[in-house]
């Protein structure tokens, strides 16, 4: 195994960097930069020297030993000086240390995940956590990064194995007389693991939303003031604004914190029949965008009827609140006029949304949890036949237990990997 180091902070000038030095040469590679032992464990402020015995900082510096460490490995870690040109030196100089490399992206958390000190779940949950900019979103990784989806996932898979292994008991003994039916029990451990891994799919999607963002489109017909809506509700000119029809025809995205949930805010294109083949085509994808989006904001007359139509929890507001004395359920970007009503009324509907989320937060886990159900309710199905079945159903059991394997990395995701640390950056 080769020692790895690489810049642990961000990238640029700062008032503290962390470099990481990680693997069986990282005590060494330490001692050579500080002209001295380090602790086995712990912390010591140390002059670090190039190899010609020139400083090159005053830092803090912090040793770990395996498996106690991130990595499960040696790893020693420099508190330096955020200069750019003290975090070039002290890089240079490891990397003319026999037997040191330099990081590969994700490599230190990889290393973590090979040592059993992540699961894939976690290290997923890792990247979440540094990609978070919402409340939200930070609370739904710490979640995963402690482990909150692989302990889930062992407790299904411990009750799957007891049932797994009545079943194996029976078919072992299948010349004797068995004198406990263990078919109820068996069931009851598969009915509890079923209901478990249904309410973790069904709540995929909405954690899937709070990860990479809710979509919420304002839609109406030309100059209606979706754009100066959308103006107002960024705080900045995001999109253009004109007294012209067809102004905007593209689709513009601003992405903004909403109640500590994130979302991208939609402006789309004026719906209207035209002969214009440009904005014909504006007009078709902001329906596009329209439908697939989490919720919708109407600006519309009271008896206007709608081009797309309004689903549960949509919103329909009169436009140009300040152009009109009935301004009851009427919103003005212009004037601000309802908008921090609108504000409040959207986020309290994605937090209501937000309730039903679950662990689980990645396509890939849905998967995973869908190839488990589709064997549990296989084998529950099996099982009520007799006997003379449980073989079959036993196979159904171990392949669920196997689905829930991959979920936390375990088998079977090898081609995984590389798409999955390719998002780290070195020091990660």
């Amino acid at each position: 195994m080769e020692t790895i180091f690489a810049l642990a902070s961000a990238q640029g000038k700062a008032g503290v960097a962390v470099i990481r030095v990680s693997g069986p040469l990282a005590h060494e590679a330490g001692a050579q930069l500080c002209r001295g032992a380090l602790p086995a464990r712990g912390k010591s402020l140390k002059i670090l020297k190039d190899q010609s015995g020139e400083r090159l900082d005053e830092a803090l510096v912090l040793s770990f030993t395996a498996p106690k460490s991130f990595t499960g490995e040696n790893t020693v870690e420099f508190q330096v000086h955020g200069s750019t040109a003290v975090v070039a030196a002290v890089l240079e100089t490891l990397g003319r240390i026999a037997g040191l490399r330099m990081a590969e992206p994700g490599e230190f958390t990889r290393r973590a995940l090979e040592n059993g000190n992540l699961d894939l779940a976690q290290v997923e949950g890792l990247a979440d956590l540094i990609d978070a900019e919402t409340e939200a979103q930070r609370r739904q990784a710490q979640i995963i990064l402690a482990g909150g989806l692989g302990e889930l996932a062992e407790t299904w898979r411990a009750s799957l194995i007891r049932a797994a292994s009545l079943i194996e008991v029976t078919i072992d003994f299948a010349d004797e007389e068995v004198p406990v039916d263990v078919t109820p029990e068996v069931s009851a451990l598969l009915a509890e693991v079923q209901a478990g891994l249904a309410r973790e799919t069904d709540g995929v999607k909405i954690a899937e939303r709070i990860r990479s963002g809710f979509e919420v489109a304002i839609i109406g017909a030309p100059n209606v003031g979706k754009s100066t809506l959308l103006n107002a509700l960024a705080g900045r000119e995001a999109a253009i604004t004109s007294e012209f029809a067809g102004t905007t025809r593209d689709v513009i995205e601003v992405r903004m914190d909403l109640a500590g949930l994130p979302v991208t805010l939609l402006d789309t294109a004026g719906l209207r029949d035209t002969e214009d083949h440009v904005e014909g085509i504006g007009i078709a994808l902001a329906r596009k965008r329209a439908e697939d989006a989490d919720l919708r904001v109407f600006l519309a007359e009271k008896n206007d009827i709608l081009d797309v139509a309004m689903e549960d929890g949509d919103i329909r507001l009169q436009p140009k609140a300040d152009l009109r004395g009935d301004a009851e359920n009427a919103i003005s970007g212009k004037s601000g006029q309802g908008i921090d009503r609108l504000v409040e009324h959207i986020s309290l509907i994605l937090k209501n949304r937000s309730s039903q989320a679950g662990i689980a937060t990645r396509a890939r886990h849905r998967d995973a949890m869908l190839s488990a159900l589709v064997s549990l309710d296989e084998a529950q199905d099996i099982l009520s036949r007799g006997p003379g079945f449980y073989d079959i159903a036993a196979e159904e059991m171990r392949s669920a237990i196997r689905a829930l394997e991959t979920l936390v990395g375990r088998i079977g995701v090898e081609n995984l990997l590389d798409e999955i640390f390719s998002s780290f950056c070195l020091g990660k």
